[in-house]
């Protein structure tokens, strides 16, 4: 599903089921040692999927540590991201020489909370997914909005170091498969106030990406 709405120069690897504990490095570990059995199965199979993605860019099994705010650590020249949902986990990533970042998101297809849509989306944005709703209410276009947000965070801080709330992007959806999110929140690390994406939904899952190539 997410080597689909990906570049050519960005592989990935995705896995509907989880792989054993024991594909672990002893350093990653300790990281999950007071977590749940759902997240530790989502750590261990996100990370199992990021080796097979970094394999396909000619890099050998490493550890991935967990950095600021949790966000992976990736190899010395790559760039990466991890997502996980239930009954889907997947990674991306890319040579640093051809990619500034790389963010993927996946959802379950179901509508968001309401409460929760109050909280991330913007009166713009709100009315977009009302006009989207009426021309096709088969999709869930309020969790592709914040699934694609998810996504422009996840380039967002590896570029910026910074928090980005939902309200910093205004992400406008295109029926096709596209997504294009405007930027509120300037930053010259990013170099840009807008962020191409795309998105999928397949087998009742979402998926958002945004791959930032390098000039």
């Amino acid at each position: 599903m997410i080597d689909e709405i990906l570049p050519p120069w960005v592989a990935s690897a995705e896995k509907f089921g989880d792989v054993p504990e024991e594909t672990l490095f002893p350093e990653e570990r300790p990281l999950i040692a007071r977590a749940v059995d759902r997240r530790r199965r989502e750590f261990v199979t996100g990370r199992h999927c990021a080796r097979l993605a970094l394999a396909r860019i000619g890099v050998g099994p490493v550890p991935i540590p967990r950095g600021e705010r949790g966000a992976p650590v990736w190899p010395a020249g790559t760039v990466g991201s991890i997502t996980h949902c239930s009954g889907y986990r997947a990674a991306a990533v890319a040579s640093a020489d051809v990619a500034r970042a790389v963010g993927i998101d996946a959802e379950p297809h179901e509508p968001l909370p309401e409460e929760v849509l109050s909280t991330i989306a913007s009166r713009e944005e709100i009315a977009a997914l009302r006009a989207m709703g009426d021309a096709d209410g088969e999709v869930c276009w309020d969790r592709i909005l914040f699934s694609a947000k998810e996504s422009v965070y996840k380039v967002w801080f590896p570029l910026t170091g910074r928090w980005l709330d939902f309200t910093g992007a205004v992400v406008d959806i295109e029926p096709s498969g596209t997504f294009r999110a405007r930027l509120l929140v300037a930053d010259p690390a990013i170099a840009t106030n807008t962020l191409p994406g795309r998105w999928v939904v397949s087998d009742g899952h979402i998926a958002t990406s945004i791959a930032l190539p390098r000039p």
